[in-house]
């Protein structure tokens, strides 16, 4: 059996993306400072997270590949944002990189889909898609942002997106706890034999 961490990742996404959102609705042009703590947040943690998993691929296959690779480019975006938020910096280059992250979460999500990936692929892959287009979407919206229909429209798609990942973080969380509920460490199951 192997044991993964994707619950912390997921929920962390969601929470990441849920305060994007608050962002672009009320942050925007103000207060980016108040902002900052949750970013930088969000951003270790899938940092950390997703980097475990790129150098130890704990999950099988490619898993490792969409979910490992993706937190730790969501996660250095996030954890850079919190700082640019923090020390006033000009957000064009985040906004180029989370170009070239968002298109990789909708080729991810695509191929997840095509693959029949995860136990519910179509949630899978349209939560990495809505991501993406999310991540795509930063600069346009972000030279748009006097227009408060962009904004809300780019709120709407990052509480959707952070909807997916919460759902299916929350799930996993029900499911993990069961499953792993009689799962001891080598050492444990070497002392019992």
């Amino acid at each position: 059996m192997f044991i993964d961490h994707l619950t912390i990742m997921l929920v962390n996404l969601a929470a990441g993306l849920t305060l994007m959102g608050v962002f672009v609705l009320k942050f925007m042009d103000k207060d980016r400072k108040r902002t900052a703590p949750g970013f930088l947040l969000s951003g270790f943690v899938s940092l950390v997270t997703g980097l475990h998993i790129v150098f130890t691929w704990p999950l099988p296959g490619s898993y490792n590949i969409a979910f490992g690779e993706m937190a730790a480019l969501f996660g250095v975006l996030f954890f850079v944002a919190g700082l640019a938020f923090l020390f006033d910096w000009d957000l064009l280059t985040l906004g180029i990189y989370a170009a070239f992250v968002g298109v990789g979460s909708i080729v991810i999500g695509a191929r997840i889909l095509s693959l029949g990936m995860t136990s519910e692929p179509l949630m899978a892959g349209g939560g990495f898609i809505l991501t993406g287009l999310m991540a795509v979407l930063t600069l346009p919206v972000f030279y748009l942002r006097r227009f408060l229909l962009v904004r809300a429209l780019a709120a709407i798609g990052l509480f959707g997106s952070a909807a997916i990942w919460a759902l299916t973080g929350f799930m996993a969380y029900w499911s993990h706890l069961e499953g792993f509920a009689k799962w001891a460490p080598a050492v444990m199951r070497q002392a019992v034999k």
